[in-house]
């Protein structure tokens, strides 16, 4: 299933936003508990106050005349009593608990606190509870009586309802959320033409790509381009400049291809008109069926030649069109050496030359030191065909082509070398040969001239190390030949036990 588009200006929009609108929510929450903070104090601060008035009228009676005893006493006065229902929004509840616990005055239904070690005489506290099913706020105290010493004295505890507290909190938090939701899509809106306006530049050098004739391949003003974009814009243009390069050797390729191949169906023509002149003059003379059957021979030969063109021109082709997902295979260089070679021996007994096989045992390399190369099968068939062939050519009559396969386990390199005892390569033209319709000067060879431009194409698609030097640089021992031409590609290889362990 193909991947869907990605939109770069809604990606930074989400990353824009998306915290925004996360970041939200966190607010209302704290706002709400700020809110309930700030909503407390005051009330908590009169509360207090209540508490500690309330503590005014807890004395301490003797409970007989031999003073063994005391108990605590509270009075409440009318007017006391009158504040405490004095509030219309909430319910107040108070509790005056004495000495040992026991019930003085006010509301029995207020939960005692429990008594820490940390317990401080006439020190104000806060806590929530539950009275009658409602949430209510509880200030309490001990009241803190002279002559009492560490001893708990009487508990004070005075409650009140949240409806005020709640009124308030949720006052404050309209006040300030409900700005933000007024603020909050206007920054979406802001963001949105921040991003169009930041994203313009790109727009306009979209438009001025599109508004390019097919054939510019110029490079884009890097100026002209935002500086986040320049690396981008220098990618383009270098990929333009490798295509304006390839396009150009192409167009030089398809030119020297038409021009080699005019010479070859220029031949067939002319033969075929002298073949059909003579038909129509010679009626059955010995001398016209001569030159019928010359001309029927060079048409033979053309046609030949023209084909075997065409057959380079289509590998070359593929051997420049191949992706890597073509070159996994794991390929024995030995054996498909020995099978070239095997295949190329009928050329070479036609042509009198001495064409052998040398290096690892044939088909057979011992399992320790067999090494593997990674690559296309039929594309290295093609490159030693192509090389066997090239000094096929090249050699003459009663001389020697040789092919080898040599393995380094320990350096993971596999050498193939293709050496013949012609008259070699000049150093002035070693380089020139492997471009694609170049013969080396001084021969009368026929040939494409695309044989060594597809060796060195399939050669880099594999990542191979090929050279040209002289085959015997004295020339001693081959003398009358020549002192050869030896081609050495060097192929990264591993072994094939660790090959066969992979592929497990």
């Amino acid at each position: 299933m193909a991947r869907a588009q990605r939109s770069l200006f809604g990606e930074i929009l989400d990353w824009m936003l998306a915290p925004l609108l996360l970041l939200w929510p966190m607010s209302v929450a704290l706002t709400w508990l700020v809110a309930q903070g700030i909503a407390n104090k005051p009330f908590d601060r009169e509360l207090g106050e209540t508490a500690r008035t309330l503590s005014k009228h807890v004395a301490i009676h003797r409970l007989n005349v031999d003073q063994r005893g005391t108990a605590a006493v509270f009075t409440l006065p009318p007017q006391a009593a009158d504040v405490l229902h004095a509030d219309e929004s909430d319910e107040i509840y108070y509790q005056v608990l004495g000495l040992r616990g026991e019930w003085l005055s006010g509301d029995k239904a207020l939960p005692v606190p429990l008594v820490d070690e940390k317990t401080v005489h006439g020190e104000i506290r806060f806590r929530d509870d539950v009275v009658r099913g409602e949430e209510v706020r509880i200030a309490f105290m001990w009241v803190d009586l002279p002559g009492r010493g560490e001893q708990t004295g009487p508990l004070i505890q005075v409650a009140e309802t949240k409806n005020k507290r709640s009124q308030l909190a949720t006052e404050i938090i309209k006040g300030v959320m409900l700005p933000q939701f007024v603020i909050l899509p206007l920054a979406v809106l802001l963001v949105w033409l921040a991003l169009t306006r930041g994203i313009a530049p790109l727009n306009e050098l979209q438009q001025r790509i599109r508004k390019r004739d097919s054939g510019d391949l110029s490079p884009i003003d890097e100026g002209e381009a935002p500086e986040e974009v320049a690396p981008l814009v220098g990618a383009i243009n270098d990929l333009l400049a490798r295509l304006d390069q390839s396009m150009r050797t192409q167009k030089h390729f398809l030119a020297d291809a038409a021009h080699q191949l005019k010479t070859p169906l220029a031949g067939l023509r002319t033969q075929a008109e002298l073949a059909q002149r003579e038909v129509e003059r010679g009626q059955g003379r010995p001398e016209a069926t001569s030159a019928i059957t010359a001309s029927l021979a060079h048409i033979a030969r053309s046609s030949q030649n023209a084909a075997h063109m065409v057959n380079q021109l289509l590998s070359m082709a593929r051997a420049e069109n191949q992706g890597p997902s073509a070159l996994q295979d794991w390929v024995d260089l030995t054996d498909l050496a020995v099978e070239v070679v095997r295949d190329m021996v009928p050329k070479a007994m036609e042509s009198r030359i001495d064409l052998g096989y040398e290096g690892n045992d044939l088909g057979n390399p011992p399992a320790t030191h067999a090494l593997r190369v990674r690559g296309s099968a039929v594309l290295l068939r093609e490159l030693l065909r192509n090389l066997v062939d090239n000094a096929l050519k090249y050699t003459p009559a009663l001389g020697t082509v040789t092919v080898r396969v040599l393995n380094d386990p320990f350096g993971r390199v596999v050498v193939v070398q293709v050496e013949d005892s012609g008259p070699g390569i000049p150093v002035q033209e070693r380089e020139q040969v492997f471009q694609p319709f170049y013969r080396a000067l001084g021969t009368q060879v026929d040939g494409s001239g695309l044989g060594l431009a597809i060796v060195r194409e399939i050669a880099a698609q594999h990542e191979a190390d090929l050279t040209l030097t002289d085959a015997h640089p004295s020339g001693a021992d081959r003398r009358p030949l020549g002192t050869g031409a030896l081609f050495t590609l060097r192929f990264q290889a591993q072994l094939a036990a660790e090959v066969a362990g992979n592929l497990a």
